[in-house]
């Protein structure tokens, strides 16, 4: 896992931490095709797209260095393990690499954790087959501490390449405690994304500070510009972190 310092953070590296997310349920092809030509402009990590927009956005930025990534089970985590399997089948296929997928949070809160680890596995297990990577979304807006904690463990005994705070559509989004409970509770070869509420430069500088490699966002150009018009007037310092509710 690299770990990387917020006072040396170059614009590259910054970049690549983010996961530009078009995810609200009301967008239109064109906004998709506008959110990845920022994603584009930017150089982020992938764009995060709802699964019936993965071949256009494996279109548009088909001669891009961004990825493109998409959720499984979103945004509830209930549905069953064989449907998630064929939706994650079905974006490789069209050329999602990394899959964000929510799991059974009913059935985490129900204490059924063998069946959260095999349905989180089984993806796990046909992605890693194809040479993509899964993010486990714990929506820990509905769990408690121990929850959290458990929830992280089943997801590294699934073999997990992230733990998630959040889908962004749940009453609440990343929050640094949790963020620091999770890098807490996995090993180093499990990395932390944070999801929900990170919409400035300052709180996504707070998230990286509280372990994160990967954060999911919207608000792409105004983090990025900010961050440029910081360097070019020769600033460091991090003002205050503000993490917001969703998407």
């Amino acid at each position: 896992m690299t770990t990387l310092n917020t006072e040396t953070i170059t614009y590259e590296q910054l970049a690549k931490v983010i996961d530009h997310s078009l995810l609200k349920p009301e967008l239109t092809e064109q906004d998709v095709i506008d959110g990845c030509q920022l994603a584009h402009q930017y150089h982020t990590a992938t764009v995060c797209v709802k699964p019936c927009h993965v071949t256009l956005a494996a279109e548009v930025l088909k001669d891009s260095d961004v990825l493109v990534s998409t959720v499984i089970g979103f945004p509830h985590g209930s549905n069953l393990t064989a449907v998630k399997v064929l939706e994650a089948e079905k974006a490789m296929d069209q050329g999602a690499v990394e899959l964000d997928m929510v799991l059974n949070i009913g059935q985490l809160r129900s204490g059924k954790f063998d069946y959260v680890r095999d349905d989180i596995k089984a993806v796990v297990d046909a992605a890693h087959a194809r040479g993509a990577k899964v993010k486990v979304i714990l929506e820990n807006a509905y769990l408690t501490d121990e929850e959290k904690v458990k929830a992280c463990q089943l997801a590294e005994e699934a073999g997990a390449d992230w733990v998630k705070t959040s889908t962004g559509f749940a009453p609440s989004g990343a929050t640094l405690e949790d963020l620091r409970l999770m890098r807490k509770t996995v090993s180093d070869g499990v990395q932390v994304k944070a999801a929900g509420g990170v919409r400035t430069l300052d709180a996504i500088l707070a998230v990286i500070d509280a372990g994160v490699t990967r954060c999911g966002a919207t608000a792409t150009k105004v983090i990025m510009d900010e961050f440029a018009e910081r360097k070019k007037a020769g600033k460091t310092a991090k003002g205050d972190a503000q993490l917001g509710g969703g998407y």
